[in-house]
Order: C-alpha cells, then structure tokens, then sequence
C-alpha cells in the first residue's frame, strides 16, 4: 500500500492496526478515541459512523467490538479515498463498508431502521465561523456547513432500529441543542458524561447517547478526567489508549 507524499501512516498502537492521514486535512484527535471507548459496549450487529473522516471510528470499533458489519458514510472524495485505502491497509474490507455521499439522502442509501448503532463526531461549530487560514476540508470537518446538528440526528432516527443507539461526541455549549433535537426525533437521551482537562477545569467535550423510542430514564456518568492536577495523564485516559 502506497503513502503519498502529503500524507503520514499512524500507528493506532491497537492490535497493530495503521490509519492514513492527509498532512493538510483534518486530523483526527482525542475525541474520536473517546467516542469509540464510550460506544464499544453498546451490542451492535450492524453500526453506521456518520461524518466518518478518515475512518478512525470504524477502524478503531473493528477492534474494540465484535460487530459483524460497520458502515460509514463521508461526503468529501479525497478524504473518503483514503479512509478507504487505510480499511483496505488494515484488511478490514470484509467488515468495515465506506460509502462516498452526502448523510441527508441516507434514506436513499440505506433501508429504514437498519442499524443498532449509529456514531458520529460531527462538526462542532456553526457555518460562518470559520477562520480564514483553514482549508475546505478543515471548514468542511469543524463546521456545520454540509450538515447540521439537526441533519444528524433526523437522519439517525430514520436509519436506527427500535431501541438502537445513536452515539455523540460534541461541545458542552451545544448540550441543550442536542436534547432537544433527540426528543423531537424520538430518540431519548441515556447517558451523559462530560469531559473535563483537568478536575478543577469547566469540560471541554460531552458524550451523550441516546435510543430510538427508548424510555425515559437518563444517566448522569461520573466525570472523565484527562490530566491530573500535576498534569500527568489520569489512570482511565490511559487504560483508553491501551497505554
């Protein structure tokens, strides 16, 4: 398998497995890896990673969960192109189905109420906040211009089978969007747990998850600490990175 030029190979440093990234593209970070960890136990036969990127989650999910088929769906062809070669890298192709195509017509490319899981990492920021010095990808990644908060949670309700899941990780900031959103499209909010850099730090991230016609009952998680007050990594942030 070939690395181009304006692209880096990651060590996953998980079951041997490798990941292809663009040197100038959206790269993935910690939030990925938190969301995989926060969506592993949840029982999946068929799992769908909407805005999947480079194909960070489903690969990662290979390995952490015995899901028979994961699917992901990415609108940007370059990027899709080389999550496909990193699936092809990692001999996943048998398990991990990538499709190049805009998540708003998911209905036209998967039958209705076909999956038990669905996880996303979706753009955090709204359209029209983007600096000037990101390129279209990174704008495409970090902010709702091809798809918003609403897209994918409408979406995940259509495509998700009585009591899946959809899985998310977002900014604290846009907490109440996104429970909001989840009741009007049937699907009710589970657990939450926040992020936080430090124990004396505001969180920086949310992951919440949510079940298709499930019944009203939501969870509270204890709060992830990444750093201790030394600044050292904490126990849980490393058994999530294997280290």
């Amino acid at each position: 398998m070939d690395i181009f030029e304006n692209e880096t190979l990651e060590d996953l440093q998980l079951k041997n497995l490798k990941l292809i990234q663009k040197k100038d593209s959206f790269r993935f970070g910690l939030d990925a890896v938190l969301l995989s960890d926060f969506s592993k136990d949840i029982p999946s036969r068929k799992t769908l990673d909407l805005c999947t990127g480079s194909g960070i989650i489903p690969i990662l999910m290979s390995a952490k969960t015995k899901t028979a088929e994961i699917h992901g769906i990415e609108i940007q062809k370059d990027i899709y192109d080389t999550a496909c070669r990193s699936v092809a890298l990692n001999n996943l192709t048998d398990r991990i189905y990538l499709k190049c195509a805009d998540l708003k017509n998911c209905a036209e490319i998967y039958p209705p109420h076909s999956f038990d899981l669905i996880t996303c990492n979706p753009p955090y920021m709204p359209a029209g906040s983007a600096v000037k010095n990101e390129t279209d990808t990174k704008i495409i990644a970090r902010h709702e211009v091809m798809c918003t908060l609403e897209d994918v949670i409408s979406v995940s309700a259509h495509l998700l089978r009585f009591r899946g899941f959809l899985a998310m990780v977002h900014k604290p900031s846009r907490l109440a969007d996104i429970l909001c959103l989840m009741r009007k499209y049937g699907i009710e909010p589970k657990r939450i747990r926040f992020i936080h850099k430090s124990p004396e730090s505001e969180p920086s991230l949310i992951l919440v998850c949510g079940s298709y016609k499930g019944g009203r009952e939501l969870r509270i998680m204890p709060p992830l600490f990444l750093h201790n007050p030394d600044g050292s990594e904490t126990e849980e942030l490393k058994r999530i990175y294997g280290r």
